[in-house]
């Protein structure tokens, strides 16, 4: 698991650390890692050397300048020739600018016609509000060379809202950020994620006290959360999984759930709704009956997929609240709470239950768009409905009413197809049979469908049938 902090709890330990180091310490840190990985861009692309090549920092007032322009003494004692661009020569960091035109760095008015690797140094996690003045120059510049050279980012790219992950304006797009101390969520979450590259983290001694703003799931995670089975096991304590979705309008969100399903770890898959006849023809393993009622006795329930919002649809939906097992609110289930009257079914709920809304059917029942903070929108609303919340889009976020939240990384354009919501519910109600707890399961179900989409965009487009099939292929092995 990795875990990013936002820029109040960073600079709170930031200080902490600072009282006890002689001056200048955690700059000198930073700024040797961020040298370090340009001279690794440097070695590695063109002009595949150190020595001799043209770098550009362009730098802005207070540490993160800093930060750029000790980078850049250290880059010009091995041979290469450094320049900057300073957005104001009165609020450039004064030790780190006197060290650097002391070890050769020139001091430019002018972009320079060539460079190869360009440093963005201009605003660091303390900076708010869109770029402006020179800092905004220089991000447009960038972006109309006729060849534009690599970038790395000093600690986040500038431009994005460090806390949420907006991008309010233009913003510096990075090749790589080299990130100081612990993850930021502008890197991790929103379209700032997207600005971010490959993002390297430099451990130079700080680490917050506090909990983290959100966190990551590693393959190692999942792995070790999966539920397996046992000697003794048999497909009951395995868990049962039961599937109110479909409707004789939408019968493939019937068959795109059980196969979701049938994926997960449960060992039964219960099929309850109008497209039992169909289901049982092409998943002869899983127990059919048309609503409901008639099911039989499930460990949780996935409920809403193409369910339709007839009355029968919102007697089905009110018969999963009712019972006394997880359930997983998709689509429908979820368009079926906005009028308010199932909301006491709902929220009186001794159960876990799991909301998995894109951002129109979470506008529908927040009554807005997620807006410019993703991760505090899904909190708002996970501790409104008492639910955990599955925010889903490029960066699938978990949320809890407790305030706990989780980034999905493997998320894929191959997702955005009709249906993968479908099989994404499928494996989520499948997880909680299995015993995982509500934020577990969302987090491994939302990694794994990210995967299974991955690997199913390697043979071409893509269907969500064709997502269902890749997640028998990357699901961890029992």
């Amino acid at each position: 698991m990795r875990a990013a902090w936002r820029a109040p709890d960073v600079r709170t330990a930031e200080e902490a650390v600072l009282a006890t180091l002689p001056e200048g310490t955690l700059m000198m840190r930073a700024a040797a890692g961020l040298a370090r990985r340009c001279a690794v861009t440097l070695r590695t692309g063109a002009p595949g050397r150190v020595y001799a090549a043209r770098v550009l920092l362009l730098v802005g007032p207070g540490n993160n300048g800093g930060d750029a322009l000790y980078a850049g003494v250290n880059l010009a004692r091995q041979g290469a020739q450094v320049s900057a661009l300073l957005t104001d020569p009165q609020r450039a960091h004064a030790k780190g600018l006197a060290a650097f035109t002391g070890a050769g760095g020139r001091v430019l008015a002018e972009w320079p016609d060539h460079t190869d690797l360009v440093v963005d140094g201009l605003l660091g996690i303390g900076a708010s509000g869109a770029l402006r003045g020179k800092a905004l120059d220089f991000a447009q510049r960038l972006e109309t060379l006729p060849v534009r050279p690599p970038v790395i980012a000093v600690d986040v790219p500038s431009g994005v809202s460090v806390d949420t992950g907006d991008v309010p304006g233009p913003a510096i797009r990075a090749d790589v950020t080299v990130t100081f101390g612990v993850l930021k969520p502008a890197l991790l979450v929103g379209p700032a994620a997207r600005l971010a590259g490959q993002v390297e983290l430099i451990d130079i001694g700080v680490t917050p006290l506090t909990a983290p703003a959100v966190r990551v799931p590693d393959w190692s995670d999942i792995e070790e959360w999966w539920p397996r089975p046992g000697a003794a096991s048999d497909k009951y304590s395995r868990g049962v999984v039961g599937l109110a979705t479909g409707s004789a309008e939408f019968p493939g969100a019937a068959l795109l759930s059980t196969a979701g399903a049938l994926a997960g770890p449960a060992g039964m898959v219960r099929y309850a709704g109008p497209a039992y006849s169909i289901v049982a023809t092409l998943h002869p393993s899983v127990i059919v009956s048309p609503k409901v009622a008639a099911s039989g006795r499930v460990q949780a329930w996935t409920c809403g997929s193409g369910l339709s919002q007839d009355q029968r649809a919102r007697d089905e939906v009110r018969a999963v609240l009712a019972a006394p097992v997880p359930v997983v609110l998709d689509a429908d289930a979820i368009n079926l709470l906005v009028d308010g009257t199932l909301a006491p079914a709902l929220r009186d709920r001794d159960a876990p239950t799991v909301l998995t809304p894109h951002d129109g059917e979470f506008a529908r029942l927040a009554g807005r768009r997620p807006g410019e903070d993703r991760v505090g929108a899904a909190l708002t609303l996970a501790a409104w409905t008492r639910a955990v919340v599955l925010l889903k889009g490029d960066r699938t976020i978990v949320a809890a009413p407790d305030g706990e939240a989780w980034v999905n990384p493997t998320g894929s354009p191959a997702l955005a197809t009709a249906g993968s919501g479908d099989v994404l519910g499928g494996l989520l109600g499948s997880l909680l049979a299995a015993g995982l707890s509500p934020v577990r399961a969302a987090v491994v179900a939302a990694y794994l469908h990210g995967l299974a989409g991955r690997r199913a965009a390697e043979s071409g487009s893509v269907t969500s049938a064709d997502i269902a099939a890749a997640l028998r292929t990357v699901v961890p092995v029992a």
